[in-house]
């Protein structure tokens, strides 16, 4: 309730209208700009240093020197050096603070404001803290050495100051007032200089700004009163000023009144508004300028790289293990791999990490990693998990996903379509983007479409017949061996073990009985890395007609199938419009159901076959068992053809030249049949 009254009567007389006219009329800014910033540093770092504490009244705080000389090394201290005019103006609010002492605070303010007149809002307090610093700081360097220097205890006896060391435990409460009262001065006179510092081309001249001005003349006046109390609560430690009760209760009064500024008046909240309000202009600013530089003929892709990095002209290199200037991709095509940490596996980075040693070698291209990172992360989590995976990426990456502003996250998410997929953007050495995602080119055709354009592109498909040479790449060379020696070839896959094994003894029957030269590929099911390692330790792999792909190229081979059909689909084709799109489909669409493609290495390798395999029909189930295999009229007999029964699996292999006879094959079975050669 004292607080209260005592906080109504200060506001009685302070907060008058005819109070705030004469402060208005004592501001008469000359353009003195004074960057507050240092010095408001150095003040912080006398209030900090000064601050009463049992462990720092013998003038080492905690009992360790070094800490002392730690902040000895402050940077503020030492590169900043005052100005003469401010040397001056600083050492003048000092004798005007002291020499009045604490007689009429309301005159001594107002003094204040006439001797900083011709100094902005945030200097006028600025510069007061810091006259008033100054008496604080002198105070307390006497203070902490009286007992360790003869020279200061006897600057103390002459200033009548008290004994602190010994007599902390009866101030303590006078301390703890007015440093609560120096910490609400320091906060609200740095909400100020932070508004002050905002760009002043984004700070619009309506009610919210002239709202914030008002709040600046408060904030100043309040500040200087404080002044004026707690540099009289100085001098009534050295006995020069013995102050009333009124001004017991003022710091505590003027502690409430300076926080409910900063605070409770909406003066955080106004900074945050204007600061938001800033990012945003900045945000569409920026993004503007990538827009005009990426859209724009470029001759350096320097500067393309700059305004994607913002990096200082540094990126990390992997070999070097250390940082490098971004010069060093000066004339050379720069793969931009886009992606967040979470986004690209482990088999990616292996995949890409072996392409990088051909690019870097055959095509001067270099991989440069700009890892997006969702702001909604905890910010020591997200870098961890970027270092983590920037240890296994052997190309050159930013130091910092912070360095990745969101004006580059929002070009990169609308203008390049990422999404929550990784993707690889091709950027020449001129500048020019290439390729917006080149990260299915590169994983389907490999460093053969470098440059990595739709040209590119598009005459790779055109020159590339769907083949099983396309269908499996390079993931086994056994696979390409086979093709030379034109074999029947059949790829299977899904996780159902029995039918599996059913299906390698009746498919190496047929093989045997009908003197075929094939060979069997089982290529597993997409994601599912554990459940086919098991499958795949139990398919013999010593038999020369039979191998099995490891997990990691499994992996490889359905992650470029899907890639084949994403690039399809970007490209606005179609299953009714393209058979190869349709094969795609439905080989994706097995999943863990079994599944199995023959096809004819001899005829050019292309692929024609449905994808047999489901459960068989009914009225084939009443067939024998045992394998039967049947020879086709005579003038189908240019290519063996074979009905077998495998469990309830049925495959019938025979020429693409005579898919006429296929009117002759019962409807049930049509079904299951694999059309092999061309």
């Amino acid at each position: 309730m004292a607080l209260r009254n005592d906080l109504r009567m200060i506001s009685a007389s302070d907060d008058s209208a005819k109070m705030m006219k004469q402060v208005l009329a004592n501001h008469a800014p000359a353009g003195h700009e004074v960057d507050v910033r240092p010095i408001l540093s150095i003040i912080e770092d006398i209030f900090r240093r000064a601050t009463a504490t049992p462990s720092n009244i013998d003038g080492v705080p905690n009992g360790k020197r070094e800490h002392m000389d730690a902040l000895h090394d402050n940077k503020s201290l030492a590169a900043f050096s005052t100005p003469e005019p401010l040397s001056d103006i600083i050492h003048k609010i000092c004798c005007e603070i002291s020499c009045k002492g604490g007689g009429d605070a309301l005159a001594t303010t107002m003094a204040l404001f006439k001797t900083l007149s011709s100094y902005s809002w945030d200097a006028k307090m600025v510069l007061s803290l810091a006259a008033f610093a100054v008496n604080y700081g002198e105070f307390w360097l006497v203070a902490q050495l009286c007992t360790q220097n003869s020279l200061a205890n006897s600057v103390a006896v002459l200033k009548q100051l008290p004994e602190i060391p010994t007599g902390y435990d009866a101030l303590k409460p006078q301390f703890d007032e007015l440093n609560n009262l120096i910490g609400a001065m320091l906060d609200l006179t740095n909400c100020i200089v932070e508004f002050k510092q905002l760009p002043s081309r984004y700070i619009s001249n309506d009610g919210k700004a002239m709202s914030m001005d008002q709040d600046h003349y408060h904030a100043a006046y309040w500040t200087f009163r404080s002044i004026v109390a707690c540099n009289s609560r100085i001098l009534s430690f050295r006995g020069l000023y013995t102050p009333s009760t009124t001004h017991e209760l003022e710091l505590s009064t003027l502690t409430y009144k300076v926080s409910n500024i900063h605070v409770s008046e909406n003066l955080t909240k106004q900074i945050e508004f204007w600061r938001q309000q800033i990012d945003k202009i900045r945000q569409i600013e920026e993004y503007n300028n990538l827009v005009r530089i990426l859209g724009k003929h470029n001759r350096d892709n320097i500067k393309v790289l700059r305004a994607l990095i913002y990096a200082e002209d540094l990126v990390d290199d992997f070999y070097l293990c250390k940082q490098v200037q971004i010069h060093v991709l000066k004339k050379k095509h720069v793969l931009l791999l886009i992606s967040r940490p979470d986004d690209i596996s482990q088999e990616e980075i292996l995949f890409l990490s072996n392409m990088y040693k051909d690019l870097k070698e055959s095509k001067e291209c270099r991989i440069v990693w700009l890892p997006i990172v969702d702001g909604s992360i905890d910010r020591q989590q997200a870098l961890d998990k970027f270092k983590n995976l920037q240890k296994r990426m052997p190309w050159y990456s930013i130091q910092d996903p912070a360095m990745i502003q969101p004006a580059v996250i929002k070009y990169v998410k609308e203008e390049w379509k990422y999404s929550k997929k990784a993707i690889i953007v091709s950027v020449d050495p001129q500048g020019r983007i290439l390729n917006q995602n080149a990260f299915h080119t590169l994983w389907i055709w490999g460093i053969s479409a470098f440059p990595f354009t739709a040209e590119t592109e598009e005459a790779l498909w055109k020159e590339k017949p769907w083949t099983l040479e396309l269908l499996v790449g390079d993931i086994d060379a056994t696979i390409l061996e086979w093709m030379k020696e034109e074999r029947f070839i059949c790829l299977y896959g899904g996780n159902d073990e029995a039918w599996i094994r059913k299906f390698r003894n009746s498919a190496k029957d047929v093989a045997s009985k009908a003197q075929i030269n094939w060979g069997m590929a089982y290529v597993g099911k997409k994601n599912a890395k554990k459940r086919l390692e098991e499958i795949s330790s139990s398919i013999t792999k010593t038999e020369s007609s039979h191998i099995v792909i490891d997990a990691t190229k499994m992996w490889f081979f359905w992650a470029r199938l899907e890639r084949m059909l994403y690039w399809k689909l970007q490209h606005g084709m179609s299953v009714e419009k393209d058979n190869i799109m349709r094969e795609m489909m439905t080989l994706l669409s097995f999943d863990g159901s079994p599944w199995l493609s023959c096809l004819d290495s001899s005829a050019g390798s292309r692929v024609y076959a449905k994808l047999a395999v489901r459960s068989g029909l009914p009225r084939l189930l009443d067939l024998e068992p045992e394998l039967a295999l049947c020879l086709l009229p005579v003038n189908l007999t240019s290519r063996m053809t074979v009905l077998s029964r495998m469990s309830r699996i049925f495959l019938l292999l025979f020429p693409r030249a005579h898919a006429r006879a296929l009117r002759d094959i019962p409807w049930g079975l049509r079904g299951l049949c694999i059309i092999l050669g061309s």
